[in-house]
């Protein structure tokens, strides 16, 4: 076993996955981070939050253990995706396109959250329930007083990342001005495994296949909107939030799944583009610690976990006589992260930008490009493998 002592801040699915995938690989970890309380599985009740998991993601998953403790009944996969335009261009994708067997795999953030945890048990990963109160260094101060040393901290508390600050880490933040509105619907027509999204000028809106409930079909709804638009609609009693909702979806998807019907509360949540330098000495920050996007590509999940997976795979690479927390080796961490972090916030606050653009000669042409890839086979392979990919 290696003689380096690691403790991953953040008890989440990104913390648990990076104690999880260093405890395997030889190197003494133990998490830091309350233990919140995952309710029980119902058949007919979802957590709110749920993942499109990319086919790297789940290969990654499959090698920590947890994706086969998933229980497959809750488990979707997207075999087709079609996204609309804000006049006549549309694209639309399939597995079979690019010889996959799905464009990823819808899962509920709590059921990854238990699959983790159970695996981390499993391994007698060791977990102090408490949150941070300071760095020294070569040690993590617990919130009792309690001391733990560490050769490295893996920051993986967050967006508003408790390590980060106190590691001094250089972090950037954009406010989009828009709200993520999430709520699961009752669907008249099958999804049939399709996932949907329109963009519409303001606001962009993304159906998920979910599985099929006594009621019927289910699909996951994330829609972002305007701030002032959200919190009009988060601000009425759950019975006109459902007619708001359900008024405003037949419009936007023009019937595409038949009715649809609010099923689950609705939440809401702020958008932003961030980024941070990601190390320290002694420090590297993973998942929403580092960075975040506009979800209108369902990244933000699949990054973090191709962050804490290029991290494992640096550390076990790294030369015996340098520590875990050496500046030399976190930078390797840092620059392997580096491209697929860029092209990912390019691309989805480029497209953001795009679709916010109302002049008729850019809603043409913009139009005008879904057009042309949707007629080109070779694009659209493209586009599969390259969601299908590390992120």
């Amino acid at each position: 076993m290696s003689q380096d002592t690691i403790v991953v801040c953040g008890a989440g699915i990104a913390g648990l996955a990076a104690a999880v995938g260093l405890f395997k690989k030889g190197f003494r970890v133990s998490l830091l981070g309350p233990q919140a309380a995952l309710p029980p599985a119902r058949d007919d009740a979802y957590h709110p939050r749920v993942y499109a998991i990319s086919q790297a993601s789940q290969q990654f998953l499959a090698q920590l253990g947890a994706w086969r403790l998933m229980d497959a009944r809750r488990v979707t996969a997207v075999e087709s995706m079609q996204v609309f335009g804000d006049a006549s261009g549309e694209v639309n994708l399939h597995a079979w396109q690019a010889a996959q067997p799905a464009l990823a795999w819808i899962v509920e953030s709590g059921e990854l959250e238990r699959a983790l945890r159970q695996v981390a048990d499993v391994l007698g990963v060791p977990w102090h329930g408490e949150a941070l109160r300071s760095l020294e260094p070569g040690a993590v101060v617990a919130e009792s007083g309690k001391r733990l040393a560490a050769d490295l901290v893996v920051g993986a508390d967050g967006a508003s990342s408790a390590v980060r600050a106190a590691a001094g880490i250089a972090h950037h933040s954009s406010p989009y001005g828009d709200t993520g509105v999430v709520t699961h619907l009752d669907a008249e027509l099958p999804h049939q495994g399709a996932a949907m999204q329109w963009f519409m000028g303001d606001s962009v809106l993304a159906l998920l296949p979910m599985p099929d409930t006594a009621a019927g079909a289910q699909v996951s709804m994330v829609w972002s909107m305007p701030a002032g638009k959200a919190e009009t609609l988060l601000a009425l009693p759950a019975q006109e939030q459902a007619q708001w909702l359900e008024a405003r979806l037949a419009h936007a998807t023009q019937g595409a799944l038949g009715s649809l019907k609010v099923r689950s509360p609705v939440f809401g949540f702020p958008l932003f583009l961030e980024h941070s330098d990601m190390i320290a000495p002694g420090v590297a920050l993973v998942s929403d610690a580092a960075h975040r996007v506009h979800p209108l590509a369902g990244q933000g999940l699949n990054l973090g976990l191709g962050d804490v997976q290029a991290l494992v795979e640096v550390l076990a690479q790294k030369e015996a006589f340098r520590r875990a927390g050496d500046l030399a080796v976190l930078r390797r961490y840092r620059r392997r992260r580096a491209e697929p972090l860029l092209a990912m916030r390019l691309a989805t606050d480029g497209l953001h930008r795009l679709f916010s653009v109302q002049a008729p000669p850019i809603v043409w042409a913009r139009n005008a490009g879904m057009a042309l890839v949707d007629r080109a086979p070779l694009l659209k392979q493209l586009l599969i493998a390259g969601a299908a990919g590390r992120q």
